[in-house]
Formats: structure tokens, sequence, C-alpha cells
């Protein structure tokens, strides 16, 4: 496996962990793939910082439906970055996403998320 191939199967493992609602509920599981500098835009048009991301994340319902995940794709836009970009349905919520993962010495983290909601039907 190349280093290209190592960074965006790392960045795609990541990305759908953060999706898991287990792992969503344990703020040390998510803490490990968050980057310290963590930030996000979020399909309700918040702002949300690493802190308030973690402490939200604990309170993701253990009953709720899984997210499906389609298209996902990445980039590799440098050494050390991979864009990733997919869509989700959550219980008919859908939404465009789109994730920078950075390499660190800890791995690779999660740096940047943002999402934007659609109406079904439409791309």
């Amino acid at each position: 496996m190349t280093e290209d191939e190592t960074g965006v199967d790392a960045a795609i493992e990541g990305e759908l962990l953060l999706l898991d609602h287990e792992v969503r509920r344990s703020p040390q599981r998510v803490a490990a793939l968050l980057h310290p500098e963590f930030h996000e835009f979020g399909a309700s048009g918040r702002v949300w910082d690493r802190a308030t991301t973690l402490t939200l994340l604990e309170e993701d319902p253990a009953d709720a439906p899984p997210t499906k995940v389609s298209g996902m794709k990445a980039v590799r836009l440098a050494p050390d970055v991979v864009h990733l970009t997919y869509d989700t349905d959550a219980d008919g919520r859908r939404a465009h996403r789109s994730s920078l993962w950075r390499r660190t010495d800890d791995g690779w983290r999660l740096w940047f998320h943002q999402g934007t909601l659609f109406p079904s039907g439409t791309h």
C-alpha cells in the first residue's frame, strides 16, 4: 500500500467511525479522531469547536437509526492532508459532507468538517 493510499484509508476509516453512534457517545474515542484545532460548519448553520462537539456527541441517542453514507470520494491534497466528500441520510435528513483530515504525530485527525442540508430528490 502506498503512502497516499494509507492516508486516504485512514481518513475514510476515521470518518466512518465518527458516524457510528457507539463511537460518537465515547468522548475518548471521538477525541482520538478530532484534531486539537477541529472546527465545523454544521448542517444546522452553527459553528462548532472541538470541546462543544465532544460534549454534544456524548448525547447522541443510542437508538438512533444508522446514518447511511453514499458517494464517498477522497483526494490527497498534500502529503499530510486528505479531503473527503460524501452524502449522508440520517432518517431522512440528507446532507452533503466535506471533511479535511490532517496527519499529525498521533495519526490522521479530522481538522475541518462542513455539512450542507439538501432536500430529497436533489444531488
